[in-house]
């Protein structure tokens, strides 16, 4: 008993106990985006006072700058995670979540912060230099997970030269680069998002695109080369680090962005959000292979719109997130530009049932003079606009991150800053937000809380645009369990 209350590692034993015993979060850690790329401080990342027992609830109480132009943060993740919760009882030290890692998509350049000196107020204390990336012929770093062992590995989208390409970059507890993961001559022709499930002996990647080809924005003639955008899951076997099995979704499954397993570390099987089109496939292992079987199971219809062209185009919603609940019992997927975040029933994995709807903003808002909307399978009448403390919600709903105990989602609207600037004009010149929605997680069901709203459109240097968040004590995208066999 002594052994298992003093030298075990950070996070909570199993995901229901984090549910049920993981503390109300106090801080939201959101990646902010610069977009004056001329604005010398750059990229940041906010510190979110959430805490509704605070005098300084709903602000940013502090800022990390990088001071450095053209990064493009992203996506973050911990140096540990509850993958590191057993420890050898011989083990010379136990894994602290003390480090925030923030890759830059655009500038290749990682910045490892700390977080647990002063919570309100991260430190950068190491920069990864894009040329260490590139000497391993890897460019674009994605997402963080910690490893058991203690490394950190961090997904690719491209080589040296910005072209796609499919694998991950290693570096140890100090940060010291060790090179790319994948081996063997079978690679990913893409990269995006991955979630690996030890128990099953396997990792799975999704795919987005070349550098070469998201950074100048989104053309429709982009469906035309699926060399360099994606449409493959790829899995993993996680032992060997070699990949075994692609399953194509074709252009129904155009770039397939967020994926996860459930987080019941026992369960085969999850999800991945395909953006484009947007649709929900899901995933699970056979029972008598390591092979996975792939159907799509969320099909959100098009919509046909005139945006002031005179030109009927198809909208898709393009979903760029999804979140599962530490129970596993909630799917939440948010549609970028149809401007919606869904709560589904995923009890029965295969058919999700959908439980909850809010229109946060979106580019079909039936005050949008320009906007005409031809052909909706879903909706009668276009959304009103939403406000919250006298502001329009400019853009539309994008990252997600669920509370422990799943009862408030909080809820960004940057996608990507030249996409940003692409589809949502307003939303780059006024600044983003952070919204919070209140979850029914009994009965399901969502409610937008209208006394919470972080503007991001007074920021020291211009308005600026809030991307990803977490928590310093862990979240629901972040930290991968381990079968307990006891």
């Amino acid at each position: 008993m002594y052994f298992a209350a003093c030298c075990h590692g950070p996070g909570y034993a199993t995901p229901l106990d984090a549910m049920k015993n993981g503390p109300r979060e106090t801080l939201l850690y959101t990646v902010t985006i610069q977009p004056n790329v001329e604005e010398e401080h750059g990229d940041y990342l906010s510190t979110i006072d959430v805490d509704p027992n605070s005098p300084t609830y709903c602000q940013v109480v502090h800022r990390t700058f990088t001071n450095r132009k053209g990064n493009e943060l992203h996506h973050s993740g911990w140096n540990a995670c509850s993958s590191c919760y057993y420890v050898d009882k011989n083990a010379k030290s136990v894994p602290k979540r003390n480090r925030l890692v923030l890759p830059a998509i655009n500038s290749d350049f990682i910045y490892v912060l700390d977080v647990a000196t002063e919570p309100r107020k991260p430190e950068i204390i190491k920069v990864i230099d894009g040329d260490v990336l590139k000497s391993h012929d890897v460019t674009a770093p994605h997402t963080t997970h910690c490893l058991a062992n203690g490394n950190i590995m961090i997904s690719v989208l491209g080589d040296a030269k910005g072209n796609a390409k499919g694998d991950f970059i290693l570096f140890d507890s100090e940060f010291n680069c060790i090179g790319t993961w994948t081996k063997g001559d079978k690679k990913a022709p893409c990269g995006y998002d991955f979630w690996y499930q030890p128990y099953y002996d396997v990792m799975v990647s999704s795919e987005w695109g070349a550098p070469n080809k998201f950074r100048r924005g989104w053309r429709p003639e982009d469906l035309n080369d699926l060399t360099q955008y994606g449409c493959r899951l790829n899995f993993y076997k996680w032992s060997t680090q070699t990949l075994y099995q692609t399953v194509d979704l074709g252009l129904e499954g155009f770039t397939p962005l967020e994926i996860r397993f459930l987080h019941d570390p026992k369960r085969p099987d999850g999800y991945v959000g395909c953006a484009l089109n947007a649709k929900v496939f899901y995933f699970k292992k056979r029972s008598d292979s390591d092979e996975f079987d792939v159907k799509k199971v969320i099909d959100i219809p098009k919509k046909l719109v005139d945006t002031g062209s005179g030109t009927v185009t198809e909208m898709g919603g393009m979903i760029s997130d999804i979140i599962i609940s530490l129970d596993d019992r909630f799917l939440y997927v948010n549609c970028w530009l149809h401007g919606d975040v869904r709560q589904y029933d995923i009890t029965n994995p295969e058919q999700p049932k959908l439980t909850g709807q809010l229109f946060l903003g979106g580019a079909i808002c039936s005050d949008l003079p320009n906007v005409v909307v031809k052909e909706d399978k879903e909706l009668t009448e276009r959304p009103a606009p939403r406000y919250i403390k006298g502001r329009r919600l400019e853009g539309g709903p994008q990252m997600m991150q669920l509370s422990l105990d799943g009862k408030r989602l909080y809820v960004s609207t940057s996608l990507y800053s030249p996409w940003d600037k692409q589809f949502y004009p307003n939303m780059v010149s006024k600044g983003g937000h952070v919204c919070l929605i209140d979850v029914d997680v009994v009965n399901g069901g969502m409610t937008l809380n209208e006394d919470f709203f972080v503007d991001f459109g007074k920021e020291p240097y211009g308005p600026c645009l809030p991307h990803e968040m977490r928590y310093p004590g862990g979240d629901c995208t972040s930290d991968i369990w381990l079968a307990n066999e006891s």
